[in-house]
C-alpha cells in the first residue's frame, strides 16, 4: 500500500501513465502500470488529483488499448449503460488478502444490485467481519471498477463512500444503474 493508503505499493521508478477524462457524473481518472490498473477516481479528478495521488504517473494522451476500453467501459457505465468491468485488469500488488477478496466479491456484483457490508464478510466465511469490508470498500482504490457503491449498510442503507460527493454520489451511482437496469427489463417503476 503506498504511504497515503491508495493504492498498490509500487516500485518507485516503475512508469505508470495517467488519464484524466470527462463522464456523465464529471472528470474522472485513471492509473496504470504494465500489470493493470493501478487506481480509479471518480469526479472530481483532474490531472492536478493524479499527480498529487500518483506523482509519478505521466499524463497520456493516446492511449493503450486496453486502457481505451477501461475508460469507455467506465464512461458508458457513468452514463446508464449496463456494463461490466470485470474484464478491466488490475494492478493489486500490495493490497492485502483480505481486500483482494472483498474486491473479487464486489466486482462480481451485477449493476443494479446490491449487498451489504455483512453479506461480503459471510461470503468470506468471515460473518463477524461486516466493519473490516466496510474498511476494504472504504479504501477501494479502484471506483467504479470494483463497484463498491453497490455495497450497503445492514439493511440496505446506503452508508458511507469516500469518493467526492459522499453518499450522494453513491446514490447517484445506484439511480443510473438501475435505470439502466430497469429499461432492459421493461420496468420504469420509481427507484427511491
Amino acid at each position: 500500500m503506498d504511504r497515503l493508503g491508495l493504492g498498490p505499493l509500487l516500485p518507485p521508478d516503475e512508469p505508470l501513465g495517467c488519464h484524466s477524462f470527462d463522464t456523465a457524473l464529471g472528470r474522472c481518472g485513471i492509473v496504470w502500470s504494465e500489470l493493470g490498473i493501478v487506481a480509479s477516481l471518480l469526479p472530481d479528478a483532474g490531472p492536478e488529483r493524479l499527480q498529487r495521488r500518483h506523482p509519478t504517473a505521466r499524463p497520456v494522451t493516446v492511449l493503450p488499448a486496453h486502457i481505451a476500453r477501461a475508460v469507455d467501459g467506465i464512461c458508458a457505465l457513468l452514463a446508464g449503460e449496463v456494463r461490466d468491468l470485470r474484464d478491466i485488469v488490475l494492478d493489486e500488488r500490495g493490497i492485502p488478502e483480505f481486500r483482494r477478496q472483498v474486491h473479487a466479491l464486489t466486482r462480481a456484483i451485477p449493476p443494479g444490485q446490491t449487498r451489504t457490508y455483512g453479506e461480503i464478510a459471510a461470503a468470506l466465511g468471515q460473518p463477524g467481519a461486516a466493519r473490516a469490508v466496510g474498511r476494504a470498500e472504504g479504501d477501494n482504490p479502484f471506483p467504479p471498477i470494483v463497484p463498491c457503491h453497490r455495497v450497503m449498510g445492514a439493511g440496505g442503507a446506503p452508508t458511507g463512500f469516500s469518493a467526492p460527493g459522499g453518499i450522494e454520489t453513491k446514490r447517484r451511482l445506484l439511480l443510473i444503474e438501475a435505470r439502466a437496469v430497469g429499461q432492459l427489463a421493461g420496468d420504469q417503476q420509481p427507484l427511491f
